[in-house]
């Protein structure tokens, strides 16, 4: 198929970029390759779709623009599709960040996203797929969470910008019939991730000997899910339209379907992990014990998270099976080559 994949410099982006490449799908590729985070590890990225590519002569096509320029993603729409699928990944991430500037969340995450509808709308696009995140279900502590819970009580502007893109789906889907299905992502973790979170923030500072900052005092659990088990998710997902739900009753709606071609899915491993557990399997991989400072929980943060997501394994038979000592062991080895910071456990071997 011909795929669009926002984002493809971004962490879940680039994976599924890759993925698709390999079963010989034809990508275009869209990310501004902002400095939100090093973009030298964004151009890594790039520059291994575009090895991968070359090698297999995967038909691969990369526009670097920014999805709040309009003009930018209709021209992409013009120059590279019809577009089969759009698997649009493409955010102002980062629930801390929101804090300090919202204004690049509503330029992302609304302004950006308003431009993907409008382009998929006019292009008859069969398929658009969303991230949202496990962040809208904000102060809601009913666990596990299940996407026919409430979640208009967010706890940062990151949640509520996101929320408001599940609200603006819907809406397309409606009035112009576009399928549209929304992935609510729950702490995915993996090689090549975001230098932000806190797998590559702890890894750093367990090498280098300083001190860990472990928020609410490491009372924390998170629905850790591994980077592949997202991939594949994301993409059975995109492989089956959404379609209006024959069994939907407005007097009593389900806000993850609809009598419109729409669908919003938990997207997570279903087995959440306290933080200090993660840590250990870190140290285990690294071969250091971690120094922790144990802070009081941030402004925004949630304590908890753990996704229900047999809807999704009832759909496209969604099967997360990457236990955590695995992923993190993973995450390590390609952390040591990209960084060159040997793990002690491997100086010991």
């Amino acid at each position: 198929m011909r795929v669009l994949v926002t984002g493809a410099a971004g962490f879940i982006g680039f994976h599924v970029a890759r993925a698709l490449l390999a079963r010989g799908d034809a990508v275009t590729g869209f990310d501004v390759v902002n400095d939100y985070y090093d973009p030298a590890l964004k151009e890594a990225r790039l520059a291994l779709l575009d090895a991968g590519a070359a090698e297999t002569g995967g038909p691969w096509t990369f526009v670097r623009a920014d999805l709040a320029d309009r003009g930018s993603v209709e021209a992409a729409f013009a120059d590279h599709g019809p577009f089969e699928r759009v698997i649009h990944l493409a955010a102002q991430a980062g629930v801390r960040y929101s804090l300090e500037n919202p204004a690049a969340y509503v330029q992302s995450n609304v302004v950006g996203f308003t431009h993907i509808l409008e382009a998929c709308r006019h292009a008859a696009v069969p398929h658009l797929t969303y991230a949202s995140t496990s962040s809208v279900y904000g102060a809601n502590t009913t666990m596990p969470f299940t996407e026919d819970q409430g979640v208009d009580h967010p706890l940062q502007f990151y949640a509520a910008t996101k929320r408001a893109g599940e609200l603006m789906a819907h809406a397309y889907s409606h009035l112009y019939g576009l399928p549209t299905t929304g992935l609510r992502f729950f702490t995915v973790y993996g090689p090549w991730g975001r230098p932000d979170m806190a797998p590559m923030l702890f890894a750093a500072a367990i090498l280098e000997g300083r001190p860990i900052k472990v928020y609410n005092h490491g009372r924390h659990s998170r629905d850790f899910t591994y980077i592949a088990d997202i991939v594949e998710g994301v993409i059975r997902a995109s492989d089956r339209p959404a379609q209006p739900d024959p069994d939907w009753d407005p007097s009593h709606p389900d806000p993850a379907t609809s009598n419109a071609p729409f669908r919003i899915y938990n997207i997570g491993n279903n087995a959440p992990v306290a933080l200090g557990d993660f840590i250990a399997a870190l140290e285990a991989a690294l071969g250091r014990t971690a120094i922790r400072e144990l802070l009081p929980l941030q402004p925004g943060d949630v304590p908890d998270t753990y996704a229900d997501s047999s809807r999704l394994a009832r759909a496209v038979n969604y099967r997360p099976g990457t236990p955590v000592a695995l992923g993190v062991r993973r995450f390590v080895d390609w952390y040591a080559e990209f960084y060159g910071a040997a793990p002690a456990a491997d100086l010991q071997d």
